[in-house]
């Protein structure tokens, strides 16, 4: 076969400051930055869904057209001219014509400017050139808001089926299979889907633990690619969306109606049955703080704080400050932040030199209630360039850049300091500015869930704390306005439709 492939990635966190412009795709901000044409087949050996489709597809002879791949960090809106050059270079290329099938790499959760739904108008517009026969398989993230349009539309969508997502590449070989059976098949599977009717914070959905965990062993032991259930993907959705599809929805393919049908409806069963496990208690900044003091003084290990409503992997902008004053107000020694993202402060400190002594108004640009910069003398212990490799299981391999980097300390603090936004996932992160995590006794990390891969093995505990930050971990903390009205905005709270007749 021709199969043309692209990727075009974003969650769009519509309650977040900063918009991804086409610049944020340029550069990546923790994604492979953009790759055009066959630069895009250099993705093969990256842990994205486009590099397990692409190991499938050489192996086994198929001809790829690849036309672009662009994803940026979790931001607020893709901007209209961002979208409209991403989306118009896949759509010009699938107007050219010459294939016999799509393959595309999306998130699943993209809020542009001027469409509430990325994904299904850039089907939509696909299909609208190519007609229904043509095979079209699509890889999802795992925070999916899966709209009806999107399900329509794709032969197959079929989301990660981890959290952390290691399992990136995992995904788009299972993709691959997918067309491979479909276009065996010779006619599309029958489908079937469930909305879930509650939304579910980002930290529950961890599947390193109950209840994720025991979720997606009940939809492996469902599935039977050899039978009839040829695929099944739960995605618990990005509760920052504010549309009126936003949230979790469970589907599937098969042979048979019923036998689709019937898979789908028992791993709904099994989620609305343990809605209450869903939910996740939080820590204030202080009770972070003191715990984390507390277990690191007989801790041979670092205790580690997920510093989750500022984390840039949701929108956060990563320079929020309120887990820095906790320490600080409670005597924290060895203790590292990371990263705040601050170019003006990094390139101080370079101009600086190590060893000087600088004063700083220190992050806190996100202009969110409750935090300002940090207004300090900070000793510049460490400089770099910010290049980097990724060594954890998200990305290895790939390079990254955080522009001038430095390590600022403040009393017992460090923090790592960049110019260039970008989520904790990986350790290297903190070593590119002159930190060994391994030898503090207190990490806190810009992230919700994703360090997890990189950082729990040398974890002596896991606490996740609700300082002031642009993504709310807590949904029911967000001002919806065009979620809908029947959508109950945590597990086992109440509808929106309720919060609103409370309020009046």
């Amino acid at each position: 076969m021709k199969i043309l492939i692209a990727g075009f990635q974003h969650e769009t966190n519509t309650f977040a400051p900063t918009k991804a412009s086409y610049q944020s795709f340029i550069q990546g901000e923790g994604f492979p930055p953009m790759a055009h044409g066959d630069d895009v087949l250099k993705l093969r050996d990256v842990n994205v869904p486009i590099g397990g489709f692409i190991q499938w597809a050489e192996a086994h002879g198929h001809e790829l057209l690849p036309v672009i791949w662009a994803g940026a960090s979790a931001s607020a809106h893709v901007t209209e001219d961002a979208y409209e050059r991403i989306a118009g270079a896949i759509v010009g290329r699938v107007q050219a014509g010459g294939f016999d099938a799509i393959y595309l790499d999306l998130h699943g959760a993209m809020v542009t400017e001027h469409l509430d739904d990325g994904e299904g108008e850039l089907l939509t517009r696909v299909r609208r050139i190519v007609g229904d026969e043509m095979p079209l398989v699509v890889s999802l993230d795992l925070h999916a808001n899966v709209t009806e349009r999107m399900v329509e539309l794709a032969d197959a969508l079929v989301a990660y089926r981890t959290y952390p997502h290691v399992d990136m590449a995992g995904t788009g070989l299972r993709a691959a299979h997918l067309l491979a059976r479909r276009i065996a098949h010779g006619r599309p599977f029958k489908r079937a889907l469930r909305r879930v009717p509650f939304l579910i914070p980002v930290n529950g959905m961890c599947t390193l633990v109950e209840p994720a965990r025991g979720m997606y062993e009940a939809l492996e032991s469902l599935e039977s690619p050899e039978k009839e259930v040829v695929s099944l993907s739960f995605a618990p959705g990005f509760p920052a969306s504010d549309f009126d599809e936003c949230g979790p929805v469970v589907w599937g393919y098969a042979y048979d109606q019923d036998a689709a049908d019937n898979a789908v409806d028992a791993l709904y069963a099994k989620l609305v049955n343990e809605e209450a496990r869903w939910d996740v208690p939080f820590l204030s900044p202080d009770e972070a703080a003191r715990e984390a003091i507390d277990a690191s003084r007989a801790a041979t290990k670092p205790v580690i704080i997920a510093d989750t409503q500022d984390n840039p992997g949701v929108g956060g902008d990563s320079n929020t400050m309120g887990m820095v004053r906790a320490l600080l107000r409670h005597g924290a020694r060895d203790a590292a932040v990371g990263v705040i993202w601050d170019e003006q402060a990094a390139r101080a400190a370079h101009r600086a030199g190590v060893g000087a002594r600088i004063e700083l108004a220190l992050g806190g640009g996100s202009g969110v209630p409750g935090d300002a910069p940090l207004e300090a003398v900070f000793e510049v212990e460490s400089l770099s360039d910010g290049r980097f490799r990724f060594d954890g299981p998200m990305l290895n391999g790939m390079a990254g850049e955080l522009g001038p980097t430095a390590c600022l300390r403040i009393e017992g603090v460090r923090i790592a300091v960049s110019s260039i936004k970008m989520q904790v996932f990986d350790r290297n992160l903190f070593r590119v500015a002159g930190i060994e995590p391994e030898r503090m006794k207190i990490l806190v990390n810009k992230s919700s869930v994703h360090f997890r891969a990189d950082f729990e093995p040398i974890a002596e505990r896991i606490l996740v704390a609700k300082a002031p930050g642009p993504m709310a971990a807590d949904p029911a903390d967000l001002p919806w306005r065009n979620l809908d009205a029947r959508m109950r905005v945590r597990p086992m709270g109440p509808t929106l439709a309720a919060l609103r007749a409370s309020a009046a």
